[in-house]
């Protein structure tokens, strides 16, 4: 009898897991994979889907990588979309799924399970109240329904977005270039809490430059609406006048099942896993994907961080493994880039409060210093920010906020991060130069030399 495979989440971590896990097991018949994915599609990119609203990206199929009819014929991947589990039994070895569209609860007995339930947004207690014009963005579902309400009559005039994160801004933009008024609410006293205060100032400042109203310090405790659409709303300081609200909360690790059946909850609130992400004490189950938590490289601690790019490399492990071979996830260093409007923000490694958290003395500098050539047409400022260990002189973290060519040097400053590179030992990187592209001393440099001026003047 043929070993059975049960996924759950059908996105990047589980279908990743399942495809490696297929490639590496080719005898369909040696390995039977169910994927139970509640929504209705499947390997999509939710990144994608404020330059759809936006309009940038002009159809939702372009945001689908593979579709449940490809799986099933390609890969010998039975998906099962719109099922939604609902009850794991470890002593049974089954899980319990409910057909969302009809068909009632079906069992599924497995040998290996691939836990992938992503994340769920924040959603507090003032959202939860059904009124008309007030989205999420986390699925194509919530992308499509949110379209559809920016074109129905009468069009929405004037957007609220609640939360300054990545989600936040990216759908701000994405507002203002569909010809809508905005108002982003943070409660923090800047956005893009992922950067620190003073980076996150220039973000603000370039979100204003836009058009867009950036209201931080504000706490939102409730909606207003008139004859059942949305109309405002409401803060500590009043009301703000909206037709249409998106939220942009965060999201929280999906472990409501793990939970229940008894699988391991690390400090981050996320599934615990080990380096093959396997499930520890728990044979035959695995995790991935923005349910699970991570080894951070830099601070040695577990940290929570959901990204897309995390979430397929460790599907890619967990299925390499079930396959029969051997493979790690190293961790994470946290890199992540975004832009506001024609503003790019990069940033990896730690913060300075992640940095005193986790126990370093540091120094921190900032660079200014510009994309290209001064003389270049299109030179454009540039800041970049090091936050390096005393006395070792580490790289402990980095962010850059500029216009083109910003936000991709991050890269560089996440390899530097990643092997454990001294400010010292980055001055005399060998990067490309030419005044189209650089100037003769990059950013990255500049950014380097002024680290290991602090720490020499820091004197410790």
């Amino acid at each position: 009898m043929a070993e059975r495979m049960i996924v759950i989440g059908g996105d990047a971590a589980g279908m990743s897991a399942a495809s490696q896990a297929r490639r590496r097991r080719r005898d369909r018949s040696d390995l039977e994979i169910v994927a139970f994915e509640r929504g209705h599609f499947t390997s999509y990119s939710a990144c994608g889907i404020p330059y759809w609203v936006s309009g940038l990206v002009a159809e939702r199929d372009e945001l689908i990588s593979r579709d449940p009819q490809t799986f099933r014929d390609e890969f010998g991947i039975e998906v099962r979309t719109r099922h939604e589990v609902t009850a794991i039994d470890l002593d049974r070895r089954e899980v319990t799924a409910r057909g969302l569209d009809g068909g009632g609860e079906v069992r599924a007995g497995f040998d290996t399970l691939v836990y992938a339930t992503g994340a769920s947004p924040v959603q507090p207690e003032w959202a939860r109240d059904e009124v008309s014009g007030v989205y999420g963005v986390q699925t194509l579902g919530d992308g499509a329904a949110l379209i559809d309400w920016l074109e129905r009559e009468p069009r929405p005039r004037h957007a609220v977005v609640v939360g300054g994160g990545y989600v936040g801004v990216e759908m701000s933009e994405a507002l203002v270039q569909r010809g809508l008024k905005v108002q982003l609410v943070e409660q923090a006293d800047q956005p893009m809490s992922t950067v620190d205060p003073d980076m996150g100032e220039l973000v603000a400042d370039a979100l204003r430059a836009t058009g867009i109203g950036v209201r931080t310090g504000l706490t939102v405790t409730g909606l207003q609406e008139r004859d059942g659409r949305i109309s405002a709303v409401v803060t500590d300081e009043g009301p703000i006048p909206a037709d249409v609200v998106v939220l942009g909360l965060g999201v929280r690790p999906n472990t409501a099942l793990a939970e229940a059946a008894g699988l391991p909850i690390g400090p981050s609130g996320a599934v615990r896993t080990d380096r093959r992400m396997r499930v520890p004490g728990v044979p035959g189950v695995w995790a991935a994907g923005d349910c699970v938590e991570s080894l951070h490289r830099v601070s040695g601690m577990p940290v929570h961080i959901p990204l897309g790019t995390h979430a397929n490399k460790q599907g890619r492990v967990a299925g390499i493994n079930i396959g029969g071979g051997y493979a790690t996830f190293p961790g994470v260093i946290g890199t992540a880039v975004t832009k506001v409007c024609e503003l790019e923000v990069g940033r990896t490694g730690l913060r300075e409060r992640d940095a005193r958290e986790a126990g370093f003395e540091f120094v921190t500098v900032l660079a200014q210093s510009t994309n290209r050539a001064g003389y270049y047409p299109g030179s454009r400022p540039m800041t970049v920010k090091l936050i390096a260990e005393r006395l070792s002189g580490r790289l402990l973290g980095a962010q850059i906020v500029g216009w083109s060519e910003a936000a991709k040097r991050i890269d560089v400053l996440a390899v530097a991060l990643w092997n454990g590179m001294t400010v010292d030992e980055m001055t005399a990187l060998d990067l490309g130069y030419a005044p189209p592209y650089a100037p003769v001393w990059d950013p990255v440099l500049i950014a380097a030399r002024k680290a290991v001026d602090a720490l020499a003047a820091d004197g410790r």
